[in-house]
This record gives structure tokens, sequence and C-alpha cells, in this order.
């Protein structure tokens, strides 16, 4: 008959393999996660240069901007362009906006950077993983393309120079 001990320690031994089996798994879902996010970028790049053939981006200038580049609607969903100086959070789709606000309204009172539970909270949003992970998203996007920053993992603040309105 086997010990209680025994069947603990087995328990334990199994429990840690899987852990680093999934760490291992994790691990490589975040570099491929990390080459999508490089790649966006980059072709975020090439088509905000108008290096892209055959495509131009509708832009107006916006006389309180001063400014051509602008796009002329933003749709929810579209996408978040590289920031550039004197482009305003105006350019990005509400969601973004709010979560810029947010991040701006944080650093502006002297607060740490956010986590994203945290800017779910603010954002009053029901806190459940799904909703988590969409504002994680968000925030990975708006950092993948220059608006804010993660200054240590899993947290945001607003780029440097940025704020939720200008």
């Amino acid at each position: 008959m086997a010990s209680v001990l025994g069947l603990l320690e087995e328990r334990e031994r199994a429990a840690r393999k899987r852990v680093e089996e999934l760490q291992a798994e994790l691990e490589a879902a975040q570099s491929e996660w990390d080459e999508w996010l490089i790649a966006r970028k980059r072709v975020g790049e090439v088509w905000d240069s108008g290096e892209t053939a055959g495509q131009e981006a509708v832009t107006v200038q916006t006389p309180e901007e001063g400014m051509a580049g602008a796009p002329s609607a933003v749709k929810p969903g579209s996408l978040v362009p590289v920031w550039r100086e004197g482009l305003s959070t105006e350019v990005l789709a509400p969601e973004y906006q709010q979560v810029m606000g947010l991040l701006a309204e944080h650093r502006a009172s002297g607060g740490q950077p956010l986590n994203c539970r945290d800017i779910t909270v603010l954002l009053g949003m029901e806190v459940v993983p799904a909703k988590i992970e969409g504002v994680r998203c968000k925030l990975k996007r708006l950092v993948a393309r220059g608006w804010a920053h993660e200054p240590s993992p899993g947290r945001f603040a607003c780029g440097d120079g940025r704020d939720g309105g200008s």
C-alpha cells in the first residue's frame, strides 16, 4: 500500500511537469505573438510612409490640428496608426481614445502604471477574463504603435509626451 506522502509527491511531480509544459507552451505563444506585433508594426510603418504599392491613405487637413495625415473617419476596429509628433488621439477609434484618456488621467495624477485589470475596472467593464484580454490586446497594440508604453511587464502608461486629448 502506498503511503499518503508518496501519493502526494507523485501528484506534485505530475503538477510540476504540467506547469513546465504550460510554461514552455506560453513562451512559444508569446514569441509568436511578439513576431506578429513586429510584423504589423512594420506593415504600419510602410503604410504610413506611403510606400504601399497602388494604395494611398485617405487623409484630411483639419483646421484645429493644422496637419495632414489624420484619417478622415474613425471606425471601430480600425488600425491604430503609428504615433508621430502632433498626432492627436482623435485619430484613434473611440475605445482606444478611452484607454488613452485613462492612461493620461492616471499619469497626470502622478499614479503608477496600470495593469489590464485596473483599466478594465476603470472602463466600467465586467471584470472577466475575456474583457481583460480585450483590454490587454488594445494596450499591446497601443504600445506597438508608440502611443503607450509598458515600463514593466503587464503595466501600461501613457507614452512620453502624449496625453488623452492632444
